[in-house]
């Protein structure tokens, strides 16, 4: 049987083509769409190349959809369930999950399958390994436009807390403040953390950054981020900082902000150059105690089990993050397009289908 698929036909070229259904294994599902959203990883991976060339390859890591088979294995998983897709789905018996690094099974960043290994979710139906592992069923009265948002930036944006290691009291300077750092912004606030600086422009940004705990806005256009974070800190700096945006440079801000025995927590897809900066100096020579973690956020059910309680207790609303809502399977390419342009009213497309 065939189906269709919107694909990175190669480097700066996208297109629908037409493709199998995919085979399920043995502890596998066959899942049909209900929701999806093109990220900023796509527009990486298409324009920029940076995983390299794919042809042919249908794109997204973001959805959630409905479960239409499954292998003879799978025990937990129905057919008819309405299932959260995280982005991340690791081979579970893999020694690198093993050793608690299960984004990582079967090697770097190799837990990132859709649109990096095998085809993506913007598609008539996809392929999710180990379904009793990696997808978790979706509460009656979550809708399924804000659950899409748990598949990638809910748990990216928390993870940059998490590497940052915010804990109740701290400052905390979040960079960039898209759906990533906006998310992270949020993850702050649940944990408890005192001040949170957010790095931005955009009005829409902004008004949800405020929205989800921010206590100041700092804007790039009214000068150097790390002298305004040093004025309004009296020169002492922030215990924490989340980069989820800018470049390979921004890693420099990110040392000059932060105090001795600070944690910078990476989420950005870092996807053009071939080396980030530090300076020597504001790192303590080497010294400083001065932390850098970077990491690939974590999939798996119970994680987004977790998440989604968020959302049915009323913790966290991410309805705030979806600016441009479709509906049909055609608006894929207008949707992907979207996050490619960046409009300034834009935080998050979703397709409903």
């Amino acid at each position: 049987m065939k189906m269709k698929g919107y694909a990175m036909l190669g480097i700066g070229k996208t297109g629908w083509i037409e493709k199998d259904v995919p085979a399920c294994g043995p502890l596998d599902a066959i899942v049909r769409p209900l929701a999806v959203s093109p990220c900023t990883s796509d527009v990486h991976t298409v324009w920029e190349g940076a995983i390299g060339d794919r042809k042919d390859m249908i794109l997204g890591h973001e959805a959630v959809g409905e479960v239409v088979e499954v292998g003879k294995l799978v025990k937990d998983i129905k057919v008819g369930d309405k299932v959260i897709v995280p982005a991340i789905t690791p081979d579970w018996g893999s020694l690198e999950a093993q050793g608690g690094y299960s984004m990582h099974s079967g090697g770097m960043l190799a837990g990132w399958k859709f649109s990096n290994f095998k085809d993506g979710v913007f598609a008539e139906y996809f392929h999710v390994n180990e379904a009793d592992a990696n997808l978790a069923r979706l509460p009656a009265g979550v809708n399924v436009a804000d659950a899409v948002m748990l598949s990638d930036m809910v748990p990216t944006g928390f993870h940059g807390a998490e590497l940052a290691q915010v804990t109740f009291g701290d400052s905390v300077c979040v960079i960039g403040i898209g759906p990533v750092g906006l998310m992270s912004v949020a993850a702050c606030a649940l944990g408890g953390a005192g001040r949170v600086f957010a790095v931005g422009s955009r009005p829409n940004c902004v008004e949800a950054a405020k929205f989800y705990g921010a206590t100041d806005i700092l804007n790039y256009r009214d000068g150097d981020i790390v002298e305004q974070v040093m004025d309004k800190t009296n020169g002492k700096g922030v215990d924490k900082v989340i980069v989820a945006g800018g470049d390979n440079d921004t890693f420099i801000q990110a040392i000059q902000m932060l105090k001795p025995g600070g944690r910078i927590g990476n989420v950005n897809y870092l996807g053009s150059g071939d080396y980030v900066r530090i300076p020597r100096v504001e790192w303590g020579c080497g010294m400083g105690h001065k932390t850098i973690a970077g990491g690939l956020m974590p999939g798996g059910r119970l994680r987004m089990e977790k998440l989604v309680s968020l959302l049915e207790y009323k913790r966290l609303d991410t309805s705030r993050l979806l600016t441009h809502r479709f509906k049909g399977f055609e608006h894929m390419e207008e949707a992907l397009m979207l996050m490619k342009d960046k409009p300034r009213d834009l935080i998050k497309p979703v397709v409903v289908l």
